[in-house]
């Protein structure tokens, strides 16, 4: 055989091994990968080849699918109530992707899931039915909560404290995901996009804030727990104004005519007493409130529910004066409205805090459990003593002191008001805060809820966790007691 074209058929025969080396690679190692690339077509073209399994609340879908009227996409995704449900959702749309539920639960909801799949089917080449999500939410509580903050910007979320179970997720303003879920929304999709309101952002799992008074909970519970303070009705080290350690900055209370020197927890509780928890924040140092700040769920990078929630911080490395006004929650304190109703929560739950959860169950298309989650997985966070004694404190709040505007008739109540600062100097309008619990013990019924509003019609003066925060989870505890 002629030496060149000897050479030529061994380099040919190299490319031909070198391309089924490829392709046996490609097909062996590299397949999953490219069927779930996101910019794969077919993958978008299957996943609405046939109409989505639904995101169900309290037996009814808030989700469905109607055929498209031209394309290769055969069906899109519409949303009953969308804008009251978004915050639960998430939106699943053709061009931008799928966020929160229907993102996490993407394979369930397409039929893609290997769960799903019946040997038969797989082998006849036929379409699998695909599955549901079933929510723990409570519609009588979301629509209360959504109808209560109105045109406010805000949050708030609503747990049962021995379950876990989250009933309501509402976050204003918010959207319809209806009107991006198709491959022609792009006037829709830049409308919300550029919004300075930030429709698209979860205020309640994803924005946190300084959450002012409402964190002075946890540093009360860090002191009973440690032994700084035996009791709520014990008079405390507090001089009225203080002046943060090793400065000669004075820090003074909201109300001047407040009884907060050397006042009790509970009076200062009642009363919104900075001074009182900004000196007890210094007397334990920042590695003891912080330490019970993570046991109630601060600096978790990694909480989910199942959708994550952004992590709400307790800074390090401060100096005594920035330890002392995180006792107000101020300086690097930040957290979500989840966070603030899993303090709430837990106190009312006697101490113990039930995983939050706002997904009871992912089943196929007979209803059969694809997964569950449990109700009532607890881990102690303070003792019995010192969640029965924060919670009679907070009973006093909203008896005789700043959250007056949350009482139900009937029911146990106890919360705490927020004002948080916010901006330079304070030159923004305030946070206004509200964490509570209810509890009716003629039917065993609880609630635990967190507000945040972050604007209002109101003005700056008139701003607080009680006149703002307050009467939105008063509608929602209400409702969850019904």
């Amino acid at each position: 055989m002629n030496k060149t074209i000897r050479h030529t058929a061994v380099i040919c025969l190299l490319l031909v091994l070198a391309l089924l080396v490829r392709a046996t690679w490609v097909q062996a190692y590299e397949s999953k990968a490219l069927a779930d690339d996101q910019y794969n077509r077919r993958k978008i073209i299957a996943q609405y080849a046939q109409p989505l399994g639904d995101i169900v609340v309290a037996g009814s879908p808030v989700t469905g699918s109607r055929k498209t009227a031209s394309g290769d996409l055969a069906y899109e995704r519409t949303y009953t109530d969308g804008d009251l449900y978004a915050p639960v959702t998430g939106y699943s749309s053709q061009a931008y992707g799928s966020t929160q539920l229907e993102g996490i639960y993407t394979d369930v909801l397409d039929g893609t899931d290997t769960r799903l799949q019946n040997p038969l089917d797989a082998l006849m080449g036929k379409a699998t039915e695909p599955g549901d999500v079933l929510t723990t939410i409570d519609p009588a509580v979301q629509k209360a909560g959504y109808e209560a903050l109105g045109g406010k910007k805000g949050a708030a979320v609503a747990i049962d404290p021995k379950t876990g179970r989250v009933l309501g997720v509402v976050s204003t303003p918010s959207y319809d995901p209806t009107k991006i879920s198709g491959t022609t929304d792009g006037d829709a999709w830049r409308k919300l996009s550029e919004d300075a309101d930030k429709p698209l952002v979860n205020r309640a799992l994803r924005q946190p804030l300084p959450p002012g008074s409402t964190f002075k909970l946890v540093v009360a519970a860090a002191a009973l727990e440690d032994g700084l303070y035996a009791s709520v009705d014990d008079r405390t080290d507090s001089p009225d104004p203080y002046t943060l350690p090793t400065t000669s900055t004075v820090l003074r209370n909201e109300n001047s005519s407040a009884p907060c020197e050397n006042a009790t927890i509970r009076t200062a509780l009642e009363y919104s007493c900075n001074t009182v928890f900004a000196k007890m924040a210094d007397d334990l140092g920042q590695e003891k409130v912080r330490a019970m700040a993570e046991k109630f769920g601060f600096n978790d990078s990694e909480q989910e529910m199942p959708v994550r929630a952004s992590e709400s911080v307790y800074p390090s490395g401060m100096d005594k004066a920035q330890t002392a006004l995180t006792g107000i929650g101020q300086f690097d304190v930040t957290a979500t409205p989840l966070q603030m109703a899993m303090v709430s929560s837990a106190l009312a739950n006697d101490g113990l805090l039930a995983s939050p959860h706002m997904v009871s169950k992912v089943v196929d298309s007979k209803g059969d459990t694809l997964r569950s989650y449990p109700d009532g997985d607890t881990e102690r966070i303070v003792s019995s003593t010192t969640a029965e004694q924060l919670r009679s404190a907070m009973v006093t709040v909203v008896e005789d002191g700043t959250g007056t505007n949350a009482r139900i008739d009937g029911a146990e109540v106890g919360g705490k008001t927020g004002t948080a600062q916010h901006g330079v100097d304070n030159s923004n309008t305030p946070y206004a805060w509200f964490t509570s619990y209810a509890k009716d013990s003629s039917t065993g019924k609880e609630v635990a809820v967190a507000v945040v509003v972050e604007d209002s019609d109101a003005a700056r003066s008139e701003v607080s966790g009680n006149g703002l925060a307050a009467p939105i989870a008063e509608r929602m505890m209400r409702a969850a007691l019904k």
